[in-house]
């Protein structure tokens, strides 16, 4: 990724608007320390600050066509940039090995219509200085940032990678849509992803009263089949690099699901068995770095960073763990909001372990990693889903959260990680895999606990079946599946000699939210710093209405994070693109978005804890019986046993 600014139709009468632009651009050379670039055609600029991961010795940006008449600066990767360039009808000579080069020819053969075509993480600003035109787009999910600012005094239009190259000069800021394209012939935003399942709100589907559906063992073999094979390749296309490139490794489901396809990637692409570009792409990176290094952060003892060490043995990656104090964490907290342009608490309480690694990851060499948001809110993986009313909530929360990602977890990924120039991809909002969990995977097979008609107790029991080899197994031969022709797609077919991608403890480990996960003290701390950074009487005129009559916080750690982020982003303008992201208050959730304070989170680890009482019980039972078959006292029996239990505490 990179760092893209452009400005149209400024008033130049000084001119000095060129400065201007470039100082402005200045102010997001984090994302793109690696070279600068400005083009402008009289009162229109664009400036690029690039991070350079593919096409690293000619991809310099802005990008232009054969006769320069059209300037382009992108922001993100196209993953099927070959492919594209074969559907040209015209020859182009192409000046650059950039997978964004190919947007120029596109836009001179079709206009706006080959938007939808682009498969990646996207932002991007064109200028046709010919037509006097320009447009903007922005990636199906929002994985790619991207702001739109609008001055009043001279009617200009603004664009930015982040707000804090637009908030000093635009008296309104919004964070651009995502799936959209805005065209200064129209004057209109467009929306050019559209697929069927976002309808399913309107349409009120599936029915609230609809039995969940049933599925042979074959049907639901292909529904894992499909849902595996459609993570694999979004994986895989995502190793597109010429850099050294990594995982982050939490060692929750997610990023070890990633971490584990990449891994077979690179072997495949080792031993040759890769045939397309993607994996000759997976060549060329891992001659850089022949294993795959993977990263976590945690404070001291938490529980991340020993599942990730769990999970990185299993891999055998080169594993870096980090560990952080929850002082240092609080004195990053400033730096965070500025960066992040948000004071939703969620989001800056998971961000900013997230941004501490990035740093140390950036040291490394490293510019790329993959990462695993997205995957919570396709399959319904938040602890307080297990609240929902029934599958049709629980669905069209899912449908909700995907479309709101661009507001909290691909905003956190997108500017925790390029805050030091380091790109995080993200496999689970590939559009391709998004479209079967939404449409080949019913809505009833997300919901778990007491209210699945599966009888399925662990969230994203789904995708976590999908990638069990053991249990796939099992399923093949309670179906008749004996070879790969029995299922509609071969590569569905588990064979004897697959290897597991991951150990059970890893495979079926419960969701603990990243800002959970790095150490429970972490938030802990974070509310006592609140408790001392607010008053009692601020937070009284707070909840009087006082302060903040826009989007007024609900909680000191709420007033703490707004009062930072207004005096670093003070116009008012600079509001209108944060949005908070809190659970369910109708389907009785908590109003703390830490998956701590979700019920189900509680009943797990009772559950665990009774389990080790049982446990324990059972080993205390045989060793009293042992003590009085030697004729000991029943007293040193039970000394032996409270010391059992005391060392397995």
């Amino acid at each position: 990724m990179c760092g893209i600014f452009g400005a149209f139709g400024f008033d130049d009468k000084s001119g000095g608007f060129r400065d201007t632009a470039i100082a402005l651009s200045k102010r997001i050379r984090h994302r793109g320390p690696d070279w600068s670039g400005v083009k402008q055609f009289s009162n229109n600029i664009l400036c690029h600050e690039r991070l350079a991961i593919v096409g690293v010795d000619s991809g310099a940006q802005p990008l232009t066509n054969a006769d320069e008449s059209i300037l382009l600066a992108v922001n993100g990767e196209i993953y099927n940039h070959v492919a594209l360039r074969k559907t040209l009808k015209k020859k182009h000579e192409f000046k650059t090995h950039s997978d964004c080069e190919v947007i120029l020819y596109l836009y001179e053969e079709m206009g706006t219509d080959f938007i939808s075509m682009l498969d990646g993480m996207f932002a991007f600003i064109l200028y046709d200085s010919k037509k006097d035109c320009y447009i903007a787009a922005r990636d199906p999910i929002g994985v790619t940032t991207l702001y739109q600012g609008w001055r009043y005094s001279d009617n200009s239009v603004w664009f930015a990678s982040e707000m804090k190259s637009l908030h000093d000069e635009c008296d309104r800021v919004i964070a651009f849509p995502p799936g959209h394209f805005f065209s200064s012939k129209t004057g209109e935003t467009t929306q050019y992803y559209s697929p069927s399942w976002f309808k399913h709100v309107e349409d009120q589907y599936p029915p609230v009263n609809r039995a969940a559906p049933k599925q042979t063992l074959k049907e639901e073999l292909e529904m894992y089949g499909a849902l595996r094979i459609a993570l694999e390749k979004a994986t895989k296309k995502r190793l597109m690099s010429e850099v050294p490139f990594g995982v982050l490794l939490s060692g929750g489901l997610d990023s070890s699901l990633t971490s584990a396809i990449a891994i077979r990637c690179m072997k495949d692409a080792e031993d040759g068995t890769g045939n397309d570009d993607d994996a000759k792409s997976v060549t060329d990176a891992a001659s850089a770095w022949p294993r795959l290094h993977s990263f976590s952060i945690g404070l001291k003892g938490s529980p991340d960073l020993a599942a990730a060490r769990r999970a990185a043995d299993f891999l055998k990656t080169v594993h870096h763990d980090y560990t952080f104090t929850v002082q240092e964490g609080l004195d990053a907290i400033a730096d965070v909001i500025w960066h992040l342009e948000t004071y939703d608490v969620t989001t800056i309480r998971a961000s900013t372990p997230m941004w501490l690694l990035s740093r140390k990851i950036k040291a490394m060499g490293v510019k790329m990693v993959l990462s695993g948001e997205g995957s919570d809110e396709i399959l319904a993986g938040y602890l307080y889903f297990h609240s929902a009313p029934n599958a049709q909530a629980l669905h069209h929360e899912c449908i909700s959260r995907i479309q709101n990602l661009h507001t909290s977890d691909c905003l956190r990924a997108n500017k925790s990680t390029m805050a030091w120039g380091l790109e995080a991809r993200v496999p689970f909002l590939d559009k391709e895999f998004l479209d079967v969990a939404m449409t080949q995977v019913p809505a009833e097979r997300k919901v778990s606990g007491e209210k699945s008609a599966y009888g399925q107790k662990m969230e994203k029991h789904v995708i976590r079946m999908a990638f069990d080899v053991h249990k796939l197994r099992e399923l093949q031969k309670k179906a008749g599946v004996t070879k790969p022709s029995d299922l509609s797609n071969p590569a569905y077919f588990i064979h004897p000699d697959t290897l597991p991608y991951l150990p059970d403890e890893i495979l079926w480990r419960q969701k603990e939210q990243f800002s959970d996960g790095v150490g429970y003290s972490w938030i802990d701390g974070l509310k006592d710093m609140a408790e001392k950074m607010v008053s009692d009487q601020e937070f009284e005129r707070v909840k009087q209405g006082w302060l903040y009559k826009e989007d007024a916080p609900t909680t000191k750690e709420g007033v703490w994070y707004r009062r930072v982020f207004e005096k670093l982003y003070p116009q008012r303008a600079c509001l209108e693109s944060v949005v908070r992201w809190i659970p369910r208050k109708d389907w009785g959730c908590p109003e703390d978005p830490s998956g701590r304070a979700q019920k189900a989170h509680n009943q797990a680890y009772e559950k665990k804890d009774g389990e080790a009482e049982q446990e324990e019980a059972a080993e205390e039972q045989p060793a009293a019986t042992a003590a009085k078959k030697r004729g000991k006292k029943g007293g040193a029996a039970n000394e032996s046993a409270k010391s059992a239990k005391k060392s397995k505490a």
